[in-house]
This record gives structure tokens, sequence and C-alpha cells, in this order.
């Protein structure tokens, strides 16, 4: 799942319908007057205070631009302010964000009091004393929507949607200022810095890169859109011209390569955390190479989009058909260009977190195109539990229901239970870095895939992001579309014989963000199936965090060094068990 997503990521972080009654009144005053004020105030209003004036110079670019602004102002002096604006930092330095329309070059745009920030809600509520201040235009485009709707929205440049470091976006060198709010100061920011592109990835003997274009998502978006796609080949690929392999789907979260696997041994000298990955990068690379190691080809997809690093593999109203592109289109290209066997019975999936919930939603959404998921950590599979919060039975998003006591409901936590965060501060971190579901973070990306889009094109939010109060329609949107605990239930009488076997999911019972809560659910229902028995698996590993692999004598990083090796094989015994007469098992097995 990190950044939120950050941290979550295995390789892991306006003002709508008022809440009515005592619940409605407690949440307002949580989310102070000040901050509610600062909302509805046009954005740069006059404010007396703090003004920070930033421009972009026509060196930069000579035409207009629209996008978010993001200032950053720090006490911290160990990087950039920029890269400080992490939710689970401890030490999170305060954020404010602006939306600018064509705004032209030299012209100013104006954070002032009126602007909302967090963890500071204005930059006059600021102590007076030395800071550094850095400011970056996350630069939107237009796209032209098969919808109708012209959008404006930040395309992913290979960064996996970050402000901070998106190429193109520009920004300027950290300033170090006295800042003292009691006084009318205005400070002025040139962004006259742009960031660089990303070096292309290069093939090697075993992992190669694929760009392709997709029709699919052409079409939906209005422009040519592309998926990515990493392999990793098979020992004895060239030496077996003949030999059809089945596919293993590594769903991950914006995976730039195999970085678990090395075909060289650790090097003298090396130490640590860098000595046990490189230990175990070479284990892997010996027992993939070894006599009795299964030959599969090994995927992993790059579907990053206007909103986020990553699709969640599945058709959506807002970003478009991931799912039938991946499925459709990408995989089958993957298998006839690397001699996959181009079959349901011959692919299986597995990842964690984002990855464990497309694992298993895609073996839902396809069960004939997959033969089993082994799905690690998923995100919410039972929206009764999306993380804590009951989408159907709250009011909000951010509280319990309760007439008088306000009990934030709670994001991550460590192994012990101590809260890291609270779902209304993730939600007014992402508010700060864009508006209409544009944060390119954890709560908006899965308000825009679950749900519907709006009149003007954006997403629909599921809940107001400043109050937490939740709209029931969009919530049972949620559930008849995208709930896949609900989804199971309800057509298991046409699933269930489909997926018989084939569905088996990992999760430690603390985990970060207690999506183990929702395992539960889900086991509940398949537990009790009898028409037929789903005939999977479920396991838990006692006081794990976020992401347990099924592996409950190692640590969860080494766990995670390890899903290869340990599962697998147990995918290919699978398949060969469960292949239709006359399949192909033989001239993979060599």
């Amino acid at each position: 799942m990190s950044s939120t997503k950050q941290s979550r990521r295995w390789a892991a972080a306006g003002l709508g319908v008022a809440m009515t009654g005592a619940l409605g009144a407690v949440a307002m005053i949580g989310l102070g007057q000040r901050s509610a004020a600062a909302a509805a105030r046009p954005a740069g209003a006059a404010t007396a205070g703090l003004r920070f004036e930033i421009t972009f110079p026509q060196s930069a670019s000579a035409d207009p631009q629209t996008g978010h602004i993001m200032l950053i102002v720090s006490k911290d002096t160990s990087e950039e302010p920029r890269f400080q604006y992490q939710v689970y930092e401890p030490n999170v330095q305060p954020g404010f964000g602006l939306d600018v329309d064509a705004l032209a070059p030299g012209k100013p745009a104006v954070i002032d009091g009126s602007v909302f920030g967090w963890p500071l809600t204005s930059v006059n509520d600021l102590p007076p004393g030395d800071y550094r201040v850095q400011s970056v235009l996350n630069r939107y485009e237009q796209f032209h929507m098969a919808s109708g709707h012209t959008l404006w929205l930040p395309p992913d440049k290979g960064e996996g949607q970050h402000w901070f470091s998106k190429p193109g976006n520009f920004y300027n060198a950290p300033v170090t200022v006295h800042l003292d709010p009691h006084t009318d100061q205005t400070v002025r920011l040139t962004l006259d810095k742009v960031i660089p592109p990303i070096p292309a990835p290069k093939d090697t003997k075993w992992v190669k890169y694929v760009r392709m274009e997709s029709p699919l998502l052409s079409k939906f978006w209005g422009r040519p859109m592309y998926l990515g796609a990493i392999v990793l080949l098979p020992a004895g690929f060239d030496d077996h011209p003949n030999a059809h392999y089945p596919l293993a789907v590594d769903q991950g979260h914006f995976p730039t390569g195999f970085h678990n696997f090395d075909p060289n041994p650790p090097a003298p000298g090396m130490h640590g955390r860098d000595s046990v990955r490189a230990a175990y990068g070479y284990d892997l690379f010996r027992q993939w190479t070894g006599p009795h190691f299964p030959r599969m080809l090994v995927l992993q997809i790059q579907h990053a989009n206007p909103y986020y690093d990553d699709s969640y593999a599945v058709n959506s109203a807002n970003l478009g058909p991931y799912g039938d592109a991946i499925v459709k289109e990408l995989i089958p290209y993957i298998e006839k260009r690397f001699r996959g066997i181009g079959a349901g019975w011959a692919r299986t999936q597995f990842g964690g977190s984002t990855g464990g919930w497309e694992s298993l939603g895609e073996q839902i959404f396809y069960p004939d195109d997959f033969n089993g998921t082994w799905t690690f950590c998923p995100d919410p599979v039972d929206f009764r539990q999306y993380e804590t919060i009951d989408i159907y039975g709250d009011t909000s998003a951010y509280v319990f229901n309760a007439q008088w006591k306000r009990t934030p409901q709670p994001s991550g936590r460590d192994y012990l239970g101590h809260l890291l965060t609270t779902v209304e501060n993730d939600n007014h971190w992402e508010y700060v870095q864009g508006r209409k579901g544009r944060s390119s973070e954890q709560w908006d990306i899965w308000e825009n895939v679950w749900g519907p889009m709006d009149s003007d094109g954006y997403p629909k939010p599921l809940y107001d992001q400043l109050t937490g109060h939740i709209d029931p329609s969009v919530a049972q949107y949620w559930k008849d579309h995208y709930d896949l605990r609900y989804i199971l239930q309800r057509d298991w009488k046409t699933l269930g014989p489909k997926l018989v076997g084939k569905i088996h999911i990992y999760s430690g019972t603390m985990d970060s963000w207690h999506l183990n809560n929702a395992v539960y659910l889900m086991q509940d229902f398949l537990d009790r199936t009898t028409d037929p028995y789903y005939a999977g698996s479920i396991e838990y590993g006692d006081r794990y965090e976020h992401c347990w692999t099924g592996d409950s004598q190692h640590s969860l990083e080494v766990g995670a060094m390890t899903v290869f090796q340990r599962f697998l094989p147990v995918m290919a015994e699978h398949i060969v068990k469960t292949a239709p007469p006359g399949a192909d098992t033989v001239s993979w097995r060599y």
C-alpha cells in the first residue's frame, strides 16, 4: 500500500453534506473552527499574517500552467523540504496546497492564511522562527475523456506519481528565512528548477522490459496510454525453443524490477541489511537456475495512471478498463512474445497489499482466466471493515458512531498497537496534496477506483474529505461493484464452481492498517461455503504487521525475500494437478 502508500508499499500512505446531530457538531469542532473557515474562504483571499508569493519564470515555461502548488515549511535540515511531507514520519513538516488555473509566467500564486494546510491548518499557525521553505508545482495536463469531460490531471512520468520527484515539475531550491505570522510578511519564491527525466531501464539476460500501447485505455483517456511489463525469463529459455511456459503474475505496487533476484553473489565487505538482501537474491538465482525449480514466466505489471501509480487492475468508472486491458491485451501479448502457454489453467497470481487486493480481485472478476491466487495482506476485501470503517453502517469515516464522544477512526499502527496516524490525519494530509482525488495517495485512489464518476467527470467521493461524512449512495455503489466478500457471497452459485481450490489468503494479525479485520470477515463467509466448498486456505501470522507472506519463522523483510522460492513450486504443482486433459505439462518441465 505508500507516502500513506509509501510506507504501505511492500516494496509500501471540500465542504460537502454537513453532518447533523451531536456527532456532526463534535466532528466539526474536531476539525477546528479555523480549519473549516479557511477551507470555506477562496484560496488567496487577503488575510493578515504570512503571505507566500510563488512564481515560475519564462525560462521554465512560456505557457500558462494549471496544476497544484505544494509549499513545505521545515525546521528539519536533513534533506530538502519537498521530501519531508510524509504522514507516517514522526517529524512530518507542515505543508500547504493550492490549485492554480492557467497561471502565467511571472504571475504570483498566493499562499496565505486562507489556504488549507496540514498538520497546521494555516501558515499563520507557524511559531516565529527560522525555516527552510520550498515549493513545487505539480503540473497538470488536459485529458479529453471518452465520457465527454475535459479533465486536468497529473500524468505519470515514470516516477510513480510523486509530485516531489515527478519529471517536468517546477521547484525552487530551499530558502532559509525568518518567519513571523504576527507581522504582515511576504516571502517570494521562484520555481526556477525543473525535475529531470528518469533514465529508461535496460534489459538483461533474465529480465525484459516491455511497453505496450493499450487500445482500450487510449480510447477511454482520449490519448495514447501504455501498460508496462517486466518479465523474468525461466532458466533454459533460449536452449528450449519449443517449450511453452505457465505464467505467474506478480501483482505489486509500481514495480521497477525483480530486486530479490540477483545473478551475482554478495560482494566482499557487504554488511547488514545489504548483505542479507544480496544473499537472498543470489539464493533465488541459484534455485531459479537449479535442476528442480519450476520453469515459469513471472510478470510484473506497470499500470500507473493519471490518478495513481497503480490501477488496482480492475475496470473502473474513473480509471477506465484496466482489468480488461491487462487480462485481454497485455497478458496475451506477453505470452505470445515469450512463449507462454496462453490459457487460464496455466496462469496464477500472487501479490501483497495493493497487489494482494489485485490478485484476489482479478481471480474473482476473471475466474476462468487464472488458476489460483496466493494473496498476501490485501487491501480491504470487505468494506464493513474498510480499515476499521464500516462504510455501510458508519456515518463518518473519521470518528466511530456515538452521540457525544469523539473517538477517532485509527489508521496506521505498529506491532504493539500504538497509533501512528488517524483516518482524518491521512485524508487532510492528502487533501493538501490535491483536490478532486488528485493527491496520488491511498485514500484518494480507493475512492477513484471503486467509486462512480461525478457530474464534473472527476471521481465522486465516498465521504467529505474535510468532515468525514459518508455518502450512503456511494457506499452502495462500492458494495455492488467492488466489495469482494459481498460479490462472492452474492454470486457464489455461479462463481463458486470456478474458484474451488483457487483462493489462498495470508495476513498478519497485527496488520499495520488493520487489514486483517476484513480478512476475518472474508473467512467467515468462505468457511461457511458448502455448495461448493471453496477448498482454499486462509492463514494468519500471529502479531505480524503488514505485509506477512506466510513465513512465521523469519522477519517480514526476510519473508518477502523468499516468496518466489516458497510459492512458485506450489503454483507449478497446482497447475500440473489441475491441467485439463491433453494440456502441455511436459515441455516446460525440464
